[in-house]
């Protein structure tokens, strides 16, 4: 597998992607997510691959096709009150083909995320994970990650 910048060739594999983890975030809290649409429109992701501050990180099989992504943003806070000026690398979305699970494929484009944060001089890396996604959270929690802040919900009302 190759780990390289997504490009815009790359967007019907990102696509479909994201129509996957959509899908697990549905079918967990579809209370939140709604079902059968995608998280970017095609001219929103044509953006987010031009960005700088925002790499979409995209490992691929000898064909080229998208087996998994890892989308990233930069994050710094300078003149802030209470947060020290560090560079993170947030990382806002990773996700591997269902067809392609099980390869390590996802562990390797977190590795690659790892080293690129640490060649930009990030402090940290961040993410979250929803607790509606067990699995996703036992992939972070063996790559290293623990947690840091945890979102916390009341539910008021009932949805028909």
């Amino acid at each position: 597998m190759n780990i390289r910048r997504a490009e815009i060739k790359d967007m019907d594999g990102i696509n479909n992607l994201l129509s996957q983890v959509l899908e697990v975030h549905h079918k967990g809290r579809p209370d939140l997510f709604k079902g059968n649409t995608k998280k970017y429109t095609d001219d929103e992701l044509k953006i987010i691959i031009a960005d700088a501050d925002r790499p979409i990180f995209v490992g691929v099989d000898e064909d080229d096709n998208v087996l998994g992504y890892a989308f990233c943003v930069l994050q710094r806070h300078p003149d802030d009150n209470i947060l020290t000026d560090i560079k993170t690398l947030y990382i806002d979305d990773l996700c591997v083909d269902e067809n392609a699970r099980g390869r390590h494929v996802g562990k390797q484009i977190y590795e690659y995320v790892v080293n690129y944060a640490r060649q930009i001089g990030c402090y940290n890396i961040t993410l979250n994970v929803w607790s509606c996604n067990p699995g996703a959270m036992k992939f972070y929690e063996t790559c290293g990650l623990v947690p840091y802040k945890v979102g916390m919900e009341f539910i008021l009302q009932q949805i028909m």
